[in-house]
């Protein structure tokens, strides 16, 4: 039987979460602060950490920090719950190691859901503890490749610079070696034009770009803008989110806007019943490399924008359509997979011609994440 450690102060949503839980068979031991919780997770060892955010004396940051600190204890899975106003701090939670987060109000199937997830996860990682030398070897031998890998890339991604245009940029330009891009774009927009008034399209595209917008901020993009019809967003390492990797964090935000839009389906259903409209369906493009952000100034207005150039961002772009033509939801190119290798599930492979490049882009399918 598995042991979870639930930590609220709220002494009603503190019992709540605790019968959830233990109708679904689990151990539950409960804590009303930060500081008692981990307490209890080092006297005790559990499977699993359930923990509130905005707690007395230690609060949920302070108390996840002090567990990933704990060399004894430090592996053990931890949600995070938060309130939906409080957007900062589930960017802090998914960006400082914690394993999910979970909104309040709390839904009691996603938060079982949830923690079966994590469970699973910590029986596959004991699995591997079995064989460990193996497994010992192998990540020795995957450390490498990944290093040859990198200098690979910044040889050729150092090449390549040398192939820009050299003109003067300006002083404010922010420039990246490595950043990952993201691209989301509505696939079927025009069948949408035809079938709605420019007043209901307005309301639909709204209803996920908000979305949109909401999830790629949460999972830490250091800059987004909307291009046509769609929508760019760049991830950047930071020392804010160096738990977590910028391919990563651009991986969950992709798979979140594909959750987005099956919400807006839902939204579709209940405003516009009756009516044949097509299935509001997005595709996204993931790539990574180097990318610089041009900071361009308008002389007649007197202000400046942002504009993310390089072959990186181009060919995200690019990648996204070739995506949707093969009938894919999120395409990787093979550079990003490498950054997130054994993190996500990936389907089907293909090498795509990226019209106007002299050669083709390795990408793969991107189903989810790993359990």
């Amino acid at each position: 039987m598995a042991l979870i450690v639930a930590i609220d102060d709220d002494e009603t949503i503190l019992e709540l979460i605790a019968a959830a839980l233990r109708f679904e068979g689990y151990e539950v031991m409960e804590a009303n602060n930060g500081a008692a919780g981990l307490a209890m997770v080092r006297d005790y060892r559990p499977d699993l950490v359930v923990s509130d955010v905005n707690m007395p004396e230690m609060d949920g940051f302070a108390m996840l920090h002090a567990l990933r600190a704990d060399p004894a204890i430090q592996a053990t899975p931890v949600i995070l719950l938060t309130s939906l106003q409080e957007r900062e701090h589930v960017r802090s939670g998914m960006t400082s190691g914690a394993d999910d987060y979970l909104t309040k109000p709390i839904v009691f199937d996603e938060l079982r859901e949830a923690a079966a997830a994590q469970l699973n996860k910590q029986l596959m990682r004991q699995s591997a503890q079995a064989k460990a030398t193996g497994t010992a070897i192998a990540a020795a031998l995957n450390t490498q490749k990944n290093q040859l890998s990198r200098l690979y890339e910044e040889k050729l991604l150092s090449e390549l610079g040398d192939k820009w245009p050299t003109a003067e940029s300006a002083a404010e330009d922010a420039r990246f070696a490595n950043a990952a891009v993201l691209f989301v774009d509505v696939v079927n927009f025009s069948a949408f034009s035809e079938k709605l008034s420019s007043t209901e399209l307005s309301n639909v595209v709204r209803q996920f770009y908000n979305n949109a917008g909401d999830t790629v901020y949460l999972f830490g993009a250091y800059h987004m803008q909307f291009v046509g019809e769609g929508l760019l967003a760049v991830f950047v390492d930071s020392t804010d989110t160096e738990t977590v990797n910028s391919s990563l964090r651009a991986t969950r935000a992709a798979l979140g806007l594909i959750d987005a839009a099956q919400r807006v389906q839902g939204f579709l259903a209940s405003h516009f019943p009756g009516r044949t409209l097509p299935r509001f369906e997005v595709c996204v493009g993931l790539n990574s490399g180097a990318v610089t952000l041009a900071r361009l100034e308008d002389p007649l207005r007197g202000k400046s924008q942002i504009l993310p150039v390089g072959d990186t961002v181009s060919a995200s772009l690019l990648l996204q359509k070739q995506a949707h033509q093969a009938g894919w939801k999120i395409a990787a190119s093979a550079s990003l997979l490498r950054e997130v290798a054994g993190s996500v599930q990936t389907g089907r492979r293909k090498r795509f011609s990226l019209p106007g490049r002299s050669s083709a882009m390795d990408a793969a399918e991107l189903l989810g994440l790993s359990l």
